[in-house]
């Protein structure tokens, strides 16, 4: 089938890349011509493992084609999927101008019988909003089309994501007409083979069935974080504590893993979203404000943890002092540090007189774009060199290379002997048995006895 794709960002770019793997022919629509020239290149923006290989041997091969020209993409497309960013506004709502932006581009250009499918995350009703654009674009052409708008939201983990939409859990549809869920159903028909994992309702649900997936996730994540500030205080272990509920079918071992807090592009934007979403009902989202509030108390944990080992034990005061940082990513195997934990613990390092030497296997290019040049911060090539001169290590990111290090080597390395682990990745006994102090998040030393 011939596809348009309005976006080359992250959902749109694995999108396109992989249905172009399967025999469609894509065309990616951006308006950023210095992109859409490096991916002409086979030169991708962002880091997503399998994505690149797949972006260039599909250009190659003519399935896959960036092109600023909407118009054309328009033409050649049987569907057109709108992937655009839709990020927080000042409300915490989802800003919706360039899903709309889109729409009326569609309304300004279709000349036929079109599908149109939001695959951007957005709240509730946005489906209405992009037909009444699209609707009102052609009315002032004088011209009636039919077309039918179609919610098909995305589920793609970062560091995942080819795998994820290669071999999809579930495809979600949201349509109104038959013919409409038709021709999804062939434009997947290629990744549904073995059973089917198309989910069909209707447009509205669709679309919140996204918010409340994602919102699920961050919930859990919040409680494992609560119970493990609760582990700290009473002097349990949270890791014992996770064996024993995820036990349990009925929780399960999917993301009970307590840590520094969430990030990236999705969860908090999308708690956010759909908390204004009940608001704008009348509803008080108490569980998914109180999701966020733990969340962002979370992110500053690590440097709490700092604070009462350089406080309570007489090794000094932060000031002064130089912490190796491993990880800058919100997770491992991206380079995205969108609401990542980094970023609030060095920054909460610097306010505190630190200094910083960090090392992420990705995300370096992305914290000197965000970050630019400083001198209380330097990028190291790798995770020892960034010991060098260090006083103490903090783990933000659990990098597959940080799951094993040679503690021996860390000790010699760090003049205040100290690991702070935000992702719970070491054996206390272990650590502590090389002669270092060790931190993690609700386990170990009781910080509060």
């Amino acid at each position: 089938m011939r596809v348009a794709i309005f976006g080359t960002g992250y959902v749109g770019l694995v999108t396109g890349a992989c249905l172009a793997e399967v025999g469609h022919q894509v065309v990616c629509v951006d308006i950023d011509q210095a992109k859409l020239d490096a991916l002409n290149r086979g030169l991708i923006p962002i880091y997503e493992p399998g994505l690149e290989p797949m972006v260039k041997a599909n250009h190659a091969a003519g399935r896959l084609r960036f092109t600023s020209d909407a118009a054309a993409a328009i033409a050649h497309g049987e569907i057109t999927f709108i992937a655009v960013g839709t990020p927080a506004d000042q409300d915490g709502s989802a800003d919706l101008q360039y899903v709309l932006a889109v729409a009326r581009t569609v309304g300004r250009h279709i000349d036929g019988p079109a599908i149109v499918v939001n695959k951007s995350t957005v709240p509730v009703g946005t489906a209405d909003r992009v037909r009444a654009a699209i609707q009102e674009e052609l009315a002032a052409r004088g011209v009636a089309h039919d077309f039918d708008v179609v919610s098909n939201p995305e589920f793609l983990k970062e560091g995942d994501a080819v795998a994820d939409c290669m071999r999809p859990d579930r495809i979600v549809i949201g349509a109104k007409k038959p013919a409409a869920i038709a021709r999804m159903r062939r434009l997947y028909a290629p990744f549904n083979r073995n059973r089917d994992r198309i989910v069909e309702m209707d447009v509205r649900s669709a679309e919140l069935t996204k918010y409340a997936a994602n919102a699920m996730l961050a919930t859990k994540i919040s409680f494992m974080n609560e119970i493990a500030n609760i582990a700290e205080r009473v002097g349990a272990d949270v890791e014992h504590v996770r064996n024993g509920i995820g036990s349990d079918p009925r929780i399960g071992w999917h993301f009970i893993y307590p840590g520094a807090g969430y990030g990236g592009s999705c969860f908090p934007k999308d708690v956010q979203a759909l908390a204004k979403t009940a608001e704008q009902y009348g509803m008080q989202p108490t569980l998914l404000n109180a999701v966020e509030s733990v969340n962002n108390a979370q992110k500053g944990h690590l440097f709490e943890l700092v604070q009462r080992h350089y406080g309570t034990e007489g090794a000094g005061i932060v000031a002064g002092k130089t912490f190796a940082v491993w990880g800058l990513a919100f997770k491992p195997n991206t380079d995205d540090m969108r609401a990542a934990s980094s970023r609030r613990l060095m920054e909460q390092l610097w306010e505190a007189g630190a200094t910083v030497r960090v090392y992420d296997p990705e995300a370096t290019r992305e914290a000197r774009r965000i970050f630019g040049e400083r001198d209380d911060l330097t990028f190291c090539d790798n995770a020892f060199s960034a010991l060098e001169d260090a006083d103490a290590l903090v783990v933000v990111t659990e990098w597959k290379q940080f799951r094993s290090p040679d503690f021996g080597k860390i000790k010699q390395a760090l003049k205040d002997d100290v690991v702070f682990d935000g992702r719970n990745l070491y054996d206390p006994q272990e650590i502590e048995a090389a002669g270092l102090a060790y931190y993690a998040i609700g386990r170990g030393r009781s910080l509060y006895a």
